[in-house]
């Protein structure tokens, strides 16, 4: 018997297991699957997903949606469920220092109020909860058995006046210990906080790392957070650093145990919403489902490296990929972080923003600030550089009107399955076939489930050819304000791919 394939296949069953992960990698250029085959694609058997407290506003109404799509090959037991997360009240910096917390921090360390999102009871069917004002807290969640493969829940804000006011939204996201978010600021318009939640038995310490348009800013401050157990931090970024930088892309690095990590960017005049983090640094990215009425669209990138990068920039609009006038490539220095205007650069159409290297490949992180509206009446949102659907990419708070669907594929045509669940409160399933061309993207309105009532899950698998990228947008129009929140959709990590034994394995049985 083969003992290095029986180990390789028992370690891959157990990491599926413990973290519910799926093995699946990203393409090294957009259009081109390097994935490695696999024998089989097991379902995952546990996950986790952290949500970040939603807002501090006493104006916040916040929604919560829960769903796993039903998947192949899973068993009949198992739940998924989200407890609150305790708001830490001790210093947590390295040197005692607590300047990193929230401004109006002093409810820490009083009770919070029950975990608002009640659990799910079957696959394919959400379920949904709602929180006021502005206690609301972080949620730790996992989920197993028949629950976990690519068990999502979407969160959705809406503020209705002040800093960050219109639509936030946000995906609940696995732990990780490396976050890259190019787009936040320490602008005077601007509060940025990184929310870091732990969903472990042991507290995990963490480094943030602030890269402006000139490298690197001094922060003492940033080293050595401490991150109790089950607990979450929200760090203000103006307090890490006294340099105001308009453009920055934050590094969130684990020195030990493991987080949640999404920064939340509001602004006095223009919203806010959460900006999730960009894909590992790759030398291709592809940025999807960028609005058609944008007004205002900005390209943040950053290198991690000493190297710089040179990019050329199309846009995939639905006849095809075009270079924007004026914009033909980007030059991103080494360690500094690139800002680039690209006005109204969908002109009305639907639109994704494909990078590629002119040359060299250098790795790369980048996303987009995308602002709607004109005037004293505009809303931003955020899109960061993402993976490809991959196996199935799944998005959960749809409801009857607003929700938008965007798939782009940059390499070749692609022909890919979109599914509408049940309804939380009622409704039949339908699914529904769709042809993405070559170099393109396809604004969809989603299919609905028949007699919709309540929100609605949707599942996006390919069916043939290259890769697809897309994202989802909810809108939400209010006093005149196009408020909308984008989020983007990779693969929801409901399999993972276990490789093909040399030998017949059955004699283990015996």
């Amino acid at each position: 018997m083969n003992r290095t394939t029986l180990s390789l296949i028992a370690g891959t069953t157990a990491l599926a297991a413990v973290t519910g992960f799926a093995a699946l990698s990203a393409p090294d250029a957009p259009g081109t699957d390097t994935a490695a085959k696999a024998a089989a694609q097991l379902p995952v058997e546990r996950t986790s997903l952290l949500c970040p407290a939603p807002s501090t506003s006493d104006l916040a109404e916040t929604a919560y949606t829960s769903f796993t799509p039903v998947t192949k090959g899973t068993g009949s037991g198992g739940k998924a469920e989200l407890q609150a997360a305790t708001e830490q009240s001790a210093d947590t910096s390295a040197d005692g220092k607590d300047e990193g917390k929230r401004k109006d921090d002093g409810k820490s360390g009083k009770d919070k109020p029950a975990q608002p999102v009640p659990a799910p009871k079957e696959p394919g069917k959400p379920v949904t909860g709602d929180s006021s004002g502005g206690d609301a807290p972080a949620l730790v969640g996992t989920a197993d058995g028949r629950f976990a493969p690519g068990w999502t829940v979407q969160e959705t804000t809406e503020v209705a006046a002040g800093t960050g006011r219109g639509l936030q939204g946000v995906n609940c996201t696995a732990p990780d210990t490396d976050f890259w978010f190019p787009g936040a600021s320490t602008d005077a318009d601007r509060t940025d906080y990184v929310h870091l939640t732990n969903p472990d038995d042991s507290a995990a310490v963490v480094d943030i790392e602030l890269y402006g348009k000139d490298g690197a800013l001094k922060s003492a401050v940033g080293e050595g957070i401490t991150i109790q157990p089950h607990s979450s931090e929200p760090v203000l970024l103006s307090t890490l650093s006294d340099a105001r930088q308009t453009n920055l892309t934050v590094h969130v690095n684990v020195r030990s145990g493991r987080v949640g990590a999404a920064v939340q960017a509001l602004d006095d005049k223009l919203g806010g919403d959460w900006l999730a983090a960009s894909t590992d640094p790759s030398g291709s990215l592809v940025l999807p489902g960028i609005p058609k009425d944008a007004t205002s669209v900005r390209l943040v990138a950053f290198t991690p490296g000493d190297a710089d990068a040179d990019l050329k920039v199309r846009l995939a609009s639905p006849s095809g990929l075009i270079t924007p006038a004026g914009h033909e490539t980007v030059h991103v220095k080494g360690g500094m972080t690139t800002a680039v205007d690209l006005g109204d650069v969908t002109r009305g159409e639907a639109g994704s923003l494909v990078l590629t290297p002119t040359d060299r490949s250098v790795p790369v992180v980048a996303a987009l600030r995308v602002v709607r509206g004109k005037g004293d009446k505009q809303e931003t949102a955020f899109i960061p550089a993402t993976r490809p659907v991959g196996t199935r990419a799944t998005s959960a708070g749809n409801s009857g009107k607003g929700s938008t669907l965007s798939l782009t594929a940059p390499g070749a045509a692609a022909t890919v399955k979109v599914t509408a669940s049940a309804g939380s409160e009622g409704g039949t399933p339908v699914s529904k076939t769709y042809t993405i061309k070559a170099g393109t993207t396809q604004d969809i309105e989603p299919p609905a489930p028949s007699g919709l009532k309540g929100t609605y899950a949707l599942t996006v698998e390919p069916v043939s050819g290259g890769p697809v990228y897309g994202a989802r947008t909810l809108a939400a129009g209010e006093d005149g304000v196009p408020a909308f929140t984008v989020q983007t959709l990779p693969d929801d990590r409901g399999t993972v791919a276990v490789p093909e034994a040399d030998e017949d394995l059955s004699v283990l049985q015996k």
